[in-house]
């Protein structure tokens, strides 16, 4: 009878450990499909920017220098998107990509401000919905990293739990890093705006 009773409880504690292997997987997945709908975005984002700045050339000859610093960061942070979709989480990865997405988007607000002077160019049809399309975008971009950081959060929540700790060690479950943002805490200001 002794042995029957010590044979359940062993089952009950395999099946235990089981359990938190299992969801420990889920939410591992769940993070990265929810990176994976960042990656869909930023594509989407990466396959407009070349065709923004197409548009602006005929109309920006003597910016050159502005449209080229646009075309390198734009591919800047899609080989730093490439590395992290291999790897979503790995905090070297995230890193690397969210500076390379702060480049992009340093690159972006010359650009516009360039663009701001040249009527013709904002008035442009193509110019007007390609921005539209990027802007859409961008809101896009914004909510699946809000799901990708939520999905990380509960699973580092899930892995350092006890005890599934003991099982994430066990198993080799590593902590996933968030999309943080890498402005200085001068660039998070607001900017301020004056008519007068």
């Amino acid at each position: 009878m002794a042995v029957w009773i010590v044979l359940g409880v062993i089952v009950l504690f395999v099946l235990f450990l089981i359990s938190i292997y299992n969801r420990l997987v889920t939410y591992r997945n769940q993070y990265k499909n929810a990176y994976a709908q960042i990656d869909v975005q930023l594509k989407r984002r990466y396959d407009l920017i070349p065709n923004l700045v197409e548009t602006a050339k005929g109309y920006i000859k003597h910016e050159r220098e502005t449209l080229e610093a646009v075309i390198a960061a734009r591919n800047a942070a899609y080989t730093a998107s490439k590395g992290a979709a291999a790897n979503p989480g790995d905090p070297a990865a995230m890193t690397q990509m969210a500076q390379a997405e702060a480049g992009l988007a340093g690159a972006m607000l010359r650009f516009n401000a360039v663009a701001e002077a040249y009527p013709d160019l904002k008035a442009n049809q193509n110019m007007m919905q390609l921005s539209e399309e990027l802007t859409s975008t961008e809101n896009k971009v914004a909510f699946s990293r809000q799901a990708f950081n939520d999905g990380v959060t509960a699973y580092n929540n899930m892995r350092e739990v006890f005890p599934n700790n003991i099982v994430a060690g066990m198993f080799n479950f590593a902590a996933a890093q968030l999309l943080e943002a890498t402005e200085s805490p001068e660039e998070r200001k607001a900017p301020k705006v004056s008519f007068t």
